[in-house]
């Protein structure tokens, strides 16, 4: 294992020292790139692939840690990794370029190619799903609320439309608000395949992957395939520190499954710079920032982050779900990009591909910019801040908080959400987690790690039911069971 370790830092520093197009790297650079990664860079723990990108050419690339605990298999440059959320903007080029081909238009209304989904008296447009101001709620928050284990259940397209198509409300009126919903990337991989009759694997493999000469991406689209090279995902016990292997267990596309390696990124990277696949103007849709119905333009394009770090452009995606983070930084006028994959929940490779850059491009730097945490949902997004009006807050007793106990259901998932009173607080109780208890905030308002909870009243005053907002999931209606 050392030897081959070695071997990967010879062959970089003799790339470093001998290719024409590397002579201006900054000093040391292999050695100091290697210091940002150390911490996980041991024969006992998960860690990452770096690729660093300059001028049409690999800069660096190195693993670090295993890929594979159970058997010792470290981390290369070319294990292959689930990058979660980075998937989007494959998705998405692959809507454009079906533009392109005259196929589809960004304005059609998603019914003509998905005509179970519920109207909701909206015109929700391709272009709302591609920029995420459909409205749409997130199918990951969904499949929570019915009862899913997310890394434990197979979940597929058939089950995310059971609950789509079930839906009675969106959280806004389409194009009014962005919200980052992984739920309109499914259903932009549902047109392709509909649109061009090949799934979304097999048209990114015919239509990007292969002519660009990524031989080991694709979309993987069922949970059971054997992917060589593949890195494992890690979590860590809370209790013990030991590491425990948490893995995707999806078939389905579009919002998430690319599996890919830094290696094979640095060709897509480059099709930013010198476009073989799409032509420049597939570039120049992917690179359009989302506009409200108010005119303001968001910072999300199409499946791309559109931003600026310590005064340059970035283009930029992250992506989480399970064991896996990731993320690949372009800084286009640089002609420079880092990507991160990881194979460990703890690993920020947001924070990391910004380290990488502090490096490389310590002399372009205009102004010191913040370093944020992974930016971007992948599987969970945090719930938005939200205020609450300044009112007295409540303190009632078990038996004002029994008013508030019984069964409830709603029409748009299945599960009995059951509420009582337990050693003075309020428990709400769903299948398959753990009670989460409820914390009074008004009257009538509370408060537990599913988020806010709203009691209703009827004309009696009596409770009939609850609003729910969490996160990507607002006003969801649960009504009481009177029997």
């Amino acid at each position: 294992m050392k030897s081959l370790r070695f071997g990967l830092v010879l062959v970089c520093i003799l790339l470093l020292s001998c290719s024409p197009h590397l002579r201006t790297a900054p000093t040391n650079l292999p050695a100091r790139l290697d210091d940002i990664f150390a911490h996980w860079n041991r024969p006992d723990s998960p860690g990452c692939a770096l690729g660093v990108y300059k001028d049409g050419h690999i800069l660096y690339k190195r693993g670090y840690g295993m890929a594979n605990l159970n058997d010792d298999i470290p981390i290369t440059p070319s294990t292959v990794f689930h990058v979660a959320s980075m998937s989007k903007q494959f998705t998405a080029a692959s809507i454009l370029l079906l533009v392109q081909q005259g196929k589809l238009s960004l304005d059609d209304d998603v019914h003509k190619y998905i005509p179970e989904l519920p109207d909701f008296g909206e015109h929700i447009t391709i272009r709302h799903l591609l920029h995420h101001t459909s409205g749409l709620r997130d199918q990951w928050a969904l499949l929570n609320l019915a009862g899913w284990r997310i890394f434990q259940d197979l979940i597929t397209d058939d089950d995310i439309m059971s609950l789509v198509t079930r839906q009675r409300e969106l959280n806004f009126k389409p194009g009014e608000q962005y919200m980052y919903s992984n739920t309109g990337f499914t259903l932009l991989a549902i047109i392709v395949k509909r649109v061009s009759g090949m799934s979304l694997r097999e048209f990114t493999t015919k239509n990007i992957f292969e002519p660009l000469g990524m031989t080991h991406t694709h979309f993987r689209d069922d949970h059971e395939e054997i992917i060589k090279h593949d890195a494992l995902g890690y979590e860590q016990d809370e209790k013990d520190n030991r590491f425990r292997m948490n893995l995707t267990n999806f078939d389905t596309t579009g919002a998430t499954s690319l599996h890919t390696t830094v290696e094979d990124l640095q060709l897509w990277d480059e099709n930013f710079y010198h476009p073989r696949v799409g032509g420049p103007a597939l570039i120049r849709q992917m690179l359009e920032r989302g506009k409200l119905n108010s005119g303001e333009l968001q910072d999300y394009a199409s499946g791309l982050i559109i931003g600026t770090y310590n005064g340059l452009p970035t283009v930029d995606h992250a992506g989480r779900d399970a064991g896996y983070r990731s993320d690949m930084m372009r800084f286009p006028d640089q002609h420079f990009s880092a990507a991160v994959l990881c194979n460990f929940a703890d690993i920020d490779p947001s924070y990391l591909v910004r380290q990488v850059a502090e490096i490389v491009l310590v002399n372009d730097f205009k102004a010191p910019s913040p370093v944020p945490a992974n930016d971007v949902a992948g599987t969970f997004a945090a719930p938005p801040a939200t205020t609450q009006e300044s009112i007295t807050p409540v303190d009632p007793t078990a038996r004002d908080l029994a008013e508030y106990s019984g069964a409830f259901v709603s029409e748009e998932i299945d599960p009995v959400y059951r509420i009582s009173v337990q050693d003075g607080k309020l428990i709400l109780r769903r299948p398959k987690y753990q009670p989460d208890t409820l914390y009074p905030k008004t009257r009538d308002v509370f408060a537990g790690e599913i988020g806010n909870v709203h009691f209703t009243r009827d004309a009696n005053q009596h409770i009939a039911g609850f609003t729910l907002d969490a996160g990507p999931i607002q006003n969801f209606h649960f009504h009481k069971k009177t029997n």
